[in-house]
Order: structure tokens, then C-alpha cells, then sequence
């Protein structure tokens, strides 16, 4: 059977954005293997058929002896599975699993889930990065971006290696975030869904939550996800005070959806494709995002949400009230028409096809 081994950095990642690929996968009797940090989450996987390797990869770690563990570690598990094909996603497993791909001549497709940081950041961080980039993607089959801006910096920094395929970001399950009925009460609830973070806009939206709230009393603010340490007591005086209602991490987030208006995203952080906006919109929920790239290809002005400036509190503020002012039906039309636009242009199906394709293409020229 021929084998694919998938290299990631997290097990909700792997079942929530790469289980359809997988089950592809394995419905065409691929041989398949995931290497990630384990996790409940990859024993749906084993119980499929699929072999489990379990890294130390520490998603935000530093240390260069670590790295360098972590790098031989997939080396060791490549030499052990024996792959025809490697997938590698985020940007520690494209890096040290490309590199012991590339050093075995072994096809491999990396995906670009976003620039990050520090390459963002002009310096000499910077710069060291697009080299270790380069040695890393040097023998790449297939280079997945999930959006044209991700594209447009490999193109000009000389880092296109492979052939490049642009993506609907990871796409979303639009069977699982199906429709759901537009609330009918008349509390306006907004939410953030997201880790509690200045680069995820959290201070626009506490900031747009205490100026609305103020002034239209029958609105709501939520926020779903992990806090950061630096927002947890302005987090609790703001709940405490009605501003916002937080929920901590919400296992399944349309448990939360259904009782929505609208999703607020106000990130600049470095996305790939926003997958809290493509849910949300699948779910039939008007959005209102930056026009940060990863975020703005998901909204058509006024059709399906509005895009706002980047760390623009009062451009928040005013679609907001521009949402506000919108009858009920107006606002049922514009989460109808992001459902209608996620299904055509985002549906996880498109993702997938194209990822069996680029499979089938590398194994070909074998």
C-alpha cells in the first residue's frame, strides 16, 4: 500500500482541519500515519487503521537543542514509516520535516497556514528565516498557500520552490456547520471567538463592547477561547460590570452560534485563512473582520458582513452600529449569503480534492 505520513503540531488541529483529508485517504486505501503530540483526539485515527507517532514538538518553544531534537525526531520517523509522500502543516513541521524529506528524496507538500510573526517583522530574524526557508523547501514537490498574500511573499523573497496551488484556507465541513436559524430575540448578541490576544483585536473588541453597550443596552458581547494572562482581570471586571459574558473554550462552538447575530474576528494577526469566519459564515452569521489578509477574502461589503481597518476601534464601532441599524430580515439575508458563499467558494471538499490530486500527481512522477 503506498504510505503518507502527515506531520503536524496539535491533535485538535489534525481532527478539526484534517480529518476529511485523511478519511480520503483512507477510503482510497492509502496507508496512513500522523505524526503530532498526542492527544484523545488521534485515537479516532488509530481506531481508522492509521499508525500514531507521538513528538515533542512545543509549538511555541525556542530552545535551539530542542528544535534540533524535534528535527531529528521526524527524521527518525520518517526512516521508521518509510513514506511515498509527505504532508507537513504550520510552520515547524514545513521546516524540520521538509528538511529530512528532502535530505531521503522523498516527495513532499508543505502548507502555508499563515506567515507568523517574524516574518512579518523586518530584522535579522527575519532574514535568517527565509534562509532556513529556502534549505528547508529546497526539494519541495508542492507548496499549498492559503491565501494570495502568503503567495505573493514566497514569490518575492525567491522561496517559490515546487509547484504552488492557492487554497480555500483549510476550507470548512459545511455538513457539520450547517445553517442554523437566525435568532429572533431582540438582544443583539455579538461574539469573539478566538484566543484572548492583542494581535487577535481583543482590545478593539472590549473597547467597541463597553462604547456599544452604552449606548444600545440590548446588545450582548461574548468571548470563546483561552485568555491570555494579561487580559484575565480585565476580563473579569468587564463580566462582572455586563460588559461582555465569557465562556472559556468552547468545545463545540455552535452549541454557542445558534443564539448569535453576528461573529466579530477584529485580527491582525499573520492568518492562513480565518477558520473562525468560515465557520461562522457556514453557520449562516454575518461577520464583520479586518482587512487583514486570510480575513477580507471571506467578506463581500454589506453582502455577508463588513471589513473593518486594522486596530481601528471606531471603525468597529461604526459597522457595528451600521449592522444595528439593520432589520431582522436584513440581517437573516446577509448570514444567507455567506452560507450560500462559503458553500461554492470554501467547502472542505474543494481542499481535499485538491490535496488528493497533488498526492496522486507527486507518487506519478516517481
Amino acid at each position: 500500500m503506498t504510505r503518507v505520513l502527515l506531520i503536524a503540531n496539535h491533535p485538535t488541529y489534525v481532527f478539526t482541519l484534517r480529518r476529511e483529508i485523511i478519511e480520503k485517504l483512507v477510503e482510497e486505501y492509502y496507508d496512513v500515519a500522523i505524526c503530532c503530540p498526542y492527544g484523545e483526539e488521534l485515537d479516532y485515527f488509530e481506531n481508522m487503521g492509521c499508525k500514531i507517532f507521538d513528538s515533542s514538538l512545543d509549538r511555541h518553544g525556542k530552545n535551539i537543542f530542542e528544535e534540533l531534537k524535534l528535527k531529528r525526531e521526524y527524521g527518525r520517523v520518517i526512516d521508521d514509516y518509510e513514506p511515498n509522500v509527505i504532508l507537513t502543516f504550520t510552520i515547524k513541521p514545513n521546516l524540520y520535516a521538509g528538511m529530512e524529506a528532502a535530505k531521503r528524496g522523498i516527495p513532499y507538500i508543505i502548507n502555508i497556514t499563515g506567515l507568523g510573526t517574524p516574518l512579518e517583522r523586518e530584522g535579522i530574524t527575519k532574514k535568517l528565516l527565509i534562509k532556513v526557508y529556502k534549505y528547508a523547501i529546497r526539494k519541495v514537490s508542492t507548496i499549498m498557500f492559503q491565501n494570495k498574500e502568503n503567495m505573493h511573499f514566497f514569490e518575492n523573497n525567491n522561496l517559490l520552490k515546487g509547484k504552488k496551488v492557492l487554497l480555500p484556507g483549510s476550507g470548512v465541513n459545511t455538513e457539520y456547520f450547517d445553517y442554523l436559524d437566525y435568532p429572533t430575540s431582540n438582544i443583539q448578541r455579538f461574539v469573539f471567538i478566538s484566543r484572548v490576544m492583542k494581535e487577535k483585536g481583543i482590545e478593539e473588541f472590549l473597547s467597541a463592547a463597553t462604547t456599544i453597550h452604552e449606548e444600545f443596552p440590548n446588545t450582548e458581547f461574548h468571548i470563546c477561547g483561552f485568555v491570555e494572562d494579561e487580559y484575565k482581570e480585565q476580563i473579569e471586571v468587564l463580566s462582572k460590570d455586563g460588559y461582555i459574558k465569557y465562556h472559556g473554550m468552547v468545545r463545540d462552538i455552535r452549541t454557542v452560534l445558534k443564539d448569535m447575530n453576528c461573529t466579530i474576528h477584529p485580527s491582525y494577526y499573520p492568518e492562513g485563512m480565518s477558520n473562525v469566519l468560515l465557520e461562522s459564515a457556514s453557520s449562516g452569521r454575518p461577520i464583520i473582520t479586518t482587512d487583514r489578509s486570510g480575513c477580507k477574502e471571506i467578506v463581500e461589503e454589506g453582502n455577508n458582513g463588513y471589513i473593518v481597518k486594522q486596530q481601528n476601534s471606531e471603525d468597529l464601532i461604526e459597522k457595528i452600529k451600521i449592522f444595528l441599524r439593520l432589520g431582522y430580515e436584513e440581517k437573516k439575508a446577509i448570514g444567507l449569503f455567506g452560507r450560500k458563499k462559503v458553500v461554492e467558494e470554501f467547502d472542505r471538499n474543494i481542499v481535499v480534492e485538491k490535496y488528493f490530486k497533488e498526492i496522486t500527481s507527486c507518487l506519478n512522477r516517481q
